[in-house]
Formats: structure tokens, sequence, C-alpha cells
């Protein structure tokens, strides 16, 4: 994980985005090279988004939804109009009803989730058909970050259980993030790590109690 936060890593004064070698290039398959706009490959989002009904949300309210959700992360409450409109600029903000498989299971991945309003059930498929329930994730959770950081296949399905306000991090706008806005990428990314940390926490107290109890 920190390999990955160092690819956000800038220098004072320039503020410029540092060279490292791609010792870790299975995070992004991009690479962070800017690239043509035209030989950009459509995110797996944009094929999920008509499955599920998704319909735009007001930036302005995405935005300002997002700090909320995330308002106890030192980098995202220390930001400014400035930062908010280039967040405005770089990502997706939408809605999406009730009842909607925002993520399949062992499908490939290059996008998450943040949710801003709403329940979102994460279920692992099994063989049988049936799900089993892992979590209800909420405001401020994050879906589906491990397959943006690693391209690996969904590990369960996410499916919204109230009308959900949602934004999409996709794994090309991490690159331009990277490009262009070295800091936000940063905070970004931050944010990501910090509740992957707390789940993977989560997780491993859940088992030392299994565990302690067989």
């Amino acid at each position: 994980m920190r390999r990955l936060l160092d690819r956000f890593k800038i220098t004072s004064p320039g503020d410029t985005l540092v060279e490292r070698e791609a010792d870790d290039e299975g995070f992004f398959s991009t690479q962070f090279m800017e690239r043509p706009e035209a030989s950009r490959a459509a995110s797996a989002w944009t094929s999920r988004a008509l499955a599920v009904g998704a319909q735009s949300l007001d930036p302005q309210v995405g935005v300002a939804l997002l700090l909320k959700a995330w308002s106890d992360d030192t980098f995202t409450s220390l930001m400014g109009e400035a930062e908010c409109d280039k967040l405005r600029a770089h990502l997706e903000f939408v809605t999406v009803p009730a009842g909607r498989e925002l993520i399949v299971q062992d499908e490939k991945g290059d996008y998450a989730l943040v949710i801003l309003e709403g329940l979102v059930a994460v279920d692992r498929v099994q063989p049988t058909g049936e799900r089993a329930r892992l979590a209800e994730l909420r405001e401020g959770d994050v879906l589906g970050e491990m397959s943006l950081l690693d391209a690996g296949a969904r590990f369960a399905s996410c499916q919204t259980l109230s009308r959900c306000s949602l934004v999409i991090i996709t794994r090309s706008a991490l690159d331009e993030f990277a490009i262009e806005e070295p800091r936000l990428g940063f905070a970004l990314m931050a944010g990501v790590a910090r509740r992957l940390s707390l789940r993977m926490r989560q997780l491993s107290a859940r088992l030392g109690a299994l565990l302690t109890a067989g």
C-alpha cells in the first residue's frame, strides 16, 4: 500500500510528480502515462452504469456529500474551493435505485465506489446460488477498492438496499489525478487506504475471535 501512495509523492516547491520505477506495475495497468484521449479505454463502470440505471448527481451536491462523509480525514477536511472544483471535474457522481447490483462477484473491475448516501449489501455468492451476507455498508464506506488497486476479480457482489448516492473512482481518473493533481490524488487514495485498513483490522478481529472460540 505504501508503494501505491508513493505514486502520488510530490516535492516542493514545484509540487511535481516524482518519477518512480515501475516495480509495482500490477497496481495500475495504465502506469500513469499520459495518453491521447481517444486511446483511453472505457471503464467497466460505463456498462455497469447502464445496467443499474444510474442517474447523474449534481457534482456540487456530490462533492458536498463526499466532504461530509469523509470529514474525519485530515486531507479532505482541509480542501478549499479550488480543490473541490477539481474533484467535480475529475470524478463522476451518480444516484442508483434500490435492488441494483453495483459490483458483480468474479468480474474484473477497474473502479471503486464511495457511498455518499444509502445502504449497500456485500454478499458472497455460493456455488448453490445462495448469498452469504458479509457486510452492510453505508455513508463514507468504499466498495471495490481491492480490484481498483490490483485489477483482480471481484471477491463479492454489492447490491443497493436503498436509493444510493455514489462517487465513482475509476483507474483512469486516478491516472489523471497522478499526472495533473498529485496532491488531490494522494488525498483520495489516502482516504481509500484508510478505510481498507480499517476493514482489514475488523476482519482480523473477527477471525481472531472465531479462532479463539473454536
